[in-house]
C-alpha cells in the first residue's frame, strides 16, 4: 500500500475512512482528487471491495476519466467496472434498462438543449402564443428550474405560487406549455437532460422493486463537488445509499457559486442533518498557492455566515504581495495588464500559458483582447467566443459595413432577414444569381426588386433597402458612435435585443453595449483624425485578422470568466473589474445569499493563483456609451491588508508608461489635477495598532472622528441611512474621501 505514503495525515485518514457517512472538507488546492481516487482504489485493492459495488459521480466526463486513470494503475483493471461518470450518465444507464417501469422505450431519445428549445418553439405556435414573449430560451430555463426542484408539470400546474410568478412576469402560459412539452416528449419516447435526474427519483420513488435492487448492489457511493449538486441529485443519491449508509461526499462549501444553475449549498451545509453519525475530514493544508494568496482568500471567506468552519494553511513560500492595479478607465485596464504581463514574462522567463485574465461577466473580454492582439500578446478565450466572433457583434457589425458597402454579400445575406421581415433564402438566393446572371450590383437588383423578384417577393425587399438608405444617410451626418447606434435602432437589431431578458439576451445585449463602448472611445480619442464609421471597422477588422493565418501553439494567455475558471490553476493571475456593481455584480446584492456567493466567487478566483495575484479596476468605465464614474469592490476592502500593496509600476495615475490614446491621456490628466487639489493620496496603506476593535457604527454622525484599518484616520462628512445598506461618506486625512457600506467598513470611533 505504497500509495497511503503520498498522503499528509487528513488525507490518510479520509481514505481509510470506509465505512458510514463521512464528508471530505476539501479546501482549495488541497489534493481533493487524491483523496477521492485513493478512497475507491483503497476499497477495491486492501478490502477486497467488488468494483461492481462502488459507485462514483462527478459534474463532468473528464473528471471521471482521470479518476479512472489513477484508479487502474493501483486496483488494476477491475476499476473499469465502477459505475464512474456524470450524474446523468449514470442514471441514463440505470434508466436504460429500467425506463420500462415508467413507461418510456428502453432505447428512449435523449433530447439535447437545441432539441429541447426547437421543440418549444413548436408548442408556443401550435397554441397560438406570443413567440417575443414565450421565447424558447425563457422557457428552457424555468422549466429546467421546475425539473431541479423536482416539480412536474402536474406539481407545477397545481401551484399557486409559481402560477403568480409567471402571471407577474407576463407569461401566464408556462405551465400549459409545460404540460405540452412533457407530453410531447413522452409521446416520443424521449427524455432532456433534467428528464434523465427527474425521471431517475420519480423511477426510485414509485417502483421500490427498482429501488431496492440498487440500494443492493451499490454498497458504497462517492459524489465529487458535493457543493454543486441540486435538490433533485441529492435525493437521489440519499435513495440509493438508504440501505448501506456507505456514503461519501467531497467538496467545499466555500467554492460554491453554481446557484444560477440549480446547486443548492444547503445540500452540503446540512448534510449532517440527515446523518447524525456522519464522520467529517478537513483538508486544510494548501499545496498550490503561496501563503500570502491563501491567507488572503482565508480573509475574505470569512466575511460569509454561511459556511462550514476551516482554516485553510500551506507549507509554500510566503509569496509576494498581491498587486493592485488602479486603472483610469476600462481601455486603460486592459493596457495596464498587457504592459505587467508583458514584463512578468520577461523578468521571469515565464510562458505566456503561465498567465490568466479572470473576469466577471464575457462582455468585459474585449479591452482586454484589444490589448493584448495590440502588444502582440497571444490569447485563447475559454468557455466562449472572442468579443468580435459574437453572432450578436457579428450581425451588428454586418449592418454596418453593409450600409457602406451595399455589395458585400456576406453582410447582406447574414443581416437581410434579421430581424425577421419575410425575405427567405429562397428570395435571397435570387437575388444573387440576378447580380451574377447579369452581371451587375447586388445594390441594383435590391433597388429594382419588383422586376426582377415579382411584385409579390418585391415588397420586404424594397422596405430592407430604403431601411439600408436611411441608415446611409446617418453614416454621412453623425459620428462614428452615433450613426452605429441610429443604424442599430432603425434596423430593430436592438430592440429584438433588449427584449430578450433572459440570462443569456441580457448578455447579448450587454455585449452590444460593450461594441457601443469601443466606437465611443474611438470617437473620443483626441489623437486619431479619422473618426469615420469607416475608419474603426478598418481597425476592427486588423484587430479580429491579425493572426488568422499563424498559430502560436498553446503558449498563449487565458481570458477567461470565473465561473469557468473553477478547477484551474495558474501562475499568474490577473482578476480584473474589481468595481462595486460589476464585482460584486449589481443583481447579487438584494439579499445576504446572493452576496455570498458573490464573494465565494472572489474566492474561487484568489485561489486560482499559485504564484502571484493582481486585482485591478477602473476609476471610469464605458457603460451604455456613457462614461461613468466607478468606485472600488467591497471585497478590495476585506483582504487583510497585510497581503496586498498598490502597484507603482502599473497605474493608470502615473504619467508613464504613455496612455494607449489621447482621450486616455486627457482622463489621466484631469484625475490627476483633481488628486492633487483634494488631499495627498498615498500608495501604501494604513496599520492598525494591535488593539484596534471596531465600534458599534449604528449612531455614527457628522463630524465624528474615526479610524479605520487601512485608510487610517478620518472625519465623517455624511451618513446616509434612506439606502437599503447604511453609507457614510469620510474623509481620511491621507486618503481623501470615501464612501464605506457600514456593515463591512470596521469603524473605531474616537469622538
Amino acid at each position: 500500500m505504497d500509495y497511503l505514503n503520498e498522503l499528509n495525515d487528513a488525507q490518510r485518514e479520509a481514505v481509510l475512512h470506509t465505512e458510514g457517512p463521512a464528508m471530505i472538507i476539501a479546501g482549495a488546492g488541497s489534493g481533493k482528487t487524491r483523496v477521492l481516487t485513493y478512497r475507491i482504489a483503497h476499497l477495491i485493492k486492501a478490502q477486497g471491495v467488488d468494483a461492481f459495488n462502488i459507485m462514483a459521480l462527478t459534474f463532468t466526463n473528464k473528471a471521471a476519466r482521470e479518476m479512472r486513470d489513477r484508479i487502474e494503475p493501483i486496483a488494476g483493471t477491475d476499476a473499469r467496472n465502477i459505475w464512474m461518470g456524470t450524474f446523468h450518465s449514470v442514471f441514463a444507464r440505470i434508466l436504460r434498462a429500467e425506463a420500462h417501469h415508467i413507461g418510456y422505450p428502453h432505447n428512449f431519445t435523449i433530447y439535447d438543449t437545441d432539441d429541447t428549445k426547437a421543440l418549444l418553439k413548436t408548442i408556443v405556435k401550435e397554441l397560438n402564443l406570443d413567440e417575443n414573449t414565450y421565447k424558447p430560451n425563457v422557457l428552457y430555463g424555468r422549466i429546467s428550474a421546475a425539473k431541479n426542484q423536482l416539480i412536474t408539470w402536474e406539481q407545477y400546474l397545481a401551484n399557486p405560487e409559481l402560477l403568480e410568478q409567471d402571471r407577474e412576469q407576463q407569461r401566464p402560459e408556462i405551465g400549459r406549455i409545460y404540460k405540452a412539452y412533457a407530453q410531447r416528449c413522452y409521446k416520443s419516447g424521449a427524455m432532456d437532460f433534467d428528464d434523465l435526474l427527474l425521471n431517475t427519483h420519480r423511477l426510485f420513488t414509485e417502483h421500490l422493486e427498482v429501488l431496492n435492487k440498487y440500494q443492493y448492489r451499490i454498497h458504497y457511493i462517492m459524489v465529487d463537488e458535493f457543493q454543486d449538486t441540486n435538490l433533485c441529485q441529492y435525493y437521489i443519491i440519499r435513495k440509493l445509499a438508504n440501505v448501506h449508509q456507505n456514503i461519501c461526499v467531497v467538496g467545499d462549501d466555500a467554492q460554491s457559486i453554481y446557484a444560477f444553475r440549480g446547486a443548492t449549498i444547503a445540500n452540503i451545509l446540512n448534510f449532517e442533518r440527515d446523518y447524525p453519525d456522519l464522520k467529517i475530514f478537513k483538508l486544510e493544508q494548501n499545496y498550490r498557492s503561496t501563503q500570502v494568496i491563501v491567507e488572503a482568500a482565508n480573509s475574505v471567506i470569512r466575511h460569509n455566515k454561511a459556511q462550514i468552519p476551516k482554516r485553510i494553511w500551506t507549507q509554500n513560500e510566503p509569496g509576494s504581495y498581491i498587486e493592485l492595479i488602479k486603472a483610469v478607465s476600462d481601455n486603460e485596464e486592459g493596457r495596464l495588464i498587457a504592459t505587467s504581463i508583458f514584463e512578468e514574462k520577461m523578468q521571469n522567463q515565464l510562458r505566456y500559458s503561465d498567465f490568466a485574465v479572470l473576469y466577471r461577466k464575457n462582455v468585459q473580454s474585449r479591452s482586454f483582447e484589444e490589448a493584448l492582439r495590440r502588444a502582440n500578446i497571444p490569447y485563447k478565450i475559454v468557455g466562449g467566443l472572442s468579443f468580435y466572433q459574437r453572432k450578436e457583434i457579428k450581425d451588428l457589425l454586418a449592418y454596418l459595413r453593409f450600409t457602406l458597402n451595399h455589395d458585400d454579400e456576406a453582410s447582406f445575406r447574414r443581416i437581410v432577414n434579421l430581424p425577421k421581415r419575410g425575405i427567405g433564402d429562397t428570395t435571397v438566393d435570387k437575388i444573387v444569381v440576378a447580380a451574377n446572371d447579369h452581371g451587375i450590383s447586388l445594390w441594383e437588383v435590391l433597388q429594382n426588386a419588383s422586376h426582377f423578384l415579382g411584385n409579390r417577393s418585391a415588397g420586404p425587399v424594397e422596405n430592407f433597402v430604403t431601411l439600408i438608405k436611411r441608415c446611409e444617410l446617418e453614416v454621412q451626418r453623425k459620428n462614428a458612435y452615433e450613426a452605429a447606434l441610429e443604424i442599430a435602432r432603425a434596423s430593430g437589431l436592438l430592440r429584438e435585443l433588449h427584449a430578450d431578458k433572459t440570462d443569456e439576451g441580457i448578455n447579448r445585449y450587454e455585449n452590444v453595449q460593450e461594441l457601443f463602448n469601443a466606437i465611443r472611445e474611438f470617437v473620443d480619442d483626441d489623437e486619431r483624425e479619422d473618426k469615420s464609421l469607416t475608419a474603426f471597422l478598418q481597425e476592427v477588422s486588423l484587430l479580429t485578422g491579425q493572426d488568422e493565418d499563424k498559430d502560436t501553439g498553446s503558449d498563449k494567455v487565458t481570458l477567461m470568466t470565473i465561473h469557468m475558471a473553477k478547477g484551474l490553476e495558474f501562475k499568474y493571475v490577473y482578476v480584473v473589474g474589481m468595481e462595486e456593481n460589476l464585482f460584486p455584480s449589481q443583481m447579487m446584492l438584494s439579499s445576504r445569499a446572493d452576496l455570498e456567493e458573490e464573494r465565494r466567487l472572489f474566492y474561487v478566483a484568489i485561489t486560482r493563483a499559485r504564484k502571484r495575484l493582481f486585482l485591478s479596476y477602473a476609476l471610469m468605465r464605458y457603460n451604455y456609451g456613457r462614461l461613468q464614474d466607478c468606485s472600488p469592490s467591497r471585497f478590495l476592502n476585506e483582504i487583510d491588508p497585510s497581503y496586498i500593496r498598490t502597484s507603482k509600476r502599473f497605474t493608470g495615475l502615473q504619467s508613464a508608461p504613455p496612455p494607449a490614446s489621447g482621450y486616455a491621456k486627457t482622463l489621466i490628466n484631469g484625475i490627476s489635477r483633481q488628486r492633487k487639489a483634494a488631499a495627498p493620496q498615498r500608495t501604501s496603506t494604513y496599520t492598525p495598532p494591535p488593539d484596534f476593535t471596531p465600534s458599534d457604527t449604528r449612531n455614527l454622525k457628522e463630524g465624528m472622528r474615526v479610524e479605520h484599518p487601512r485608510f487610517g484616520f478620518g472625519t465623517v462628512v455624511q451618513v446616509d441611512a434612506d439606502v437599503p445598506e447604511r453609507k457614510a461618506k469620510i474623509h481620511f486625512d491621507d486618503f481623501g474621501e470615501k464612501t464605506l457600506l457600514l456593515s463591512f467598513a470596521k469603524l473605531k470611533i474616537h469622538s
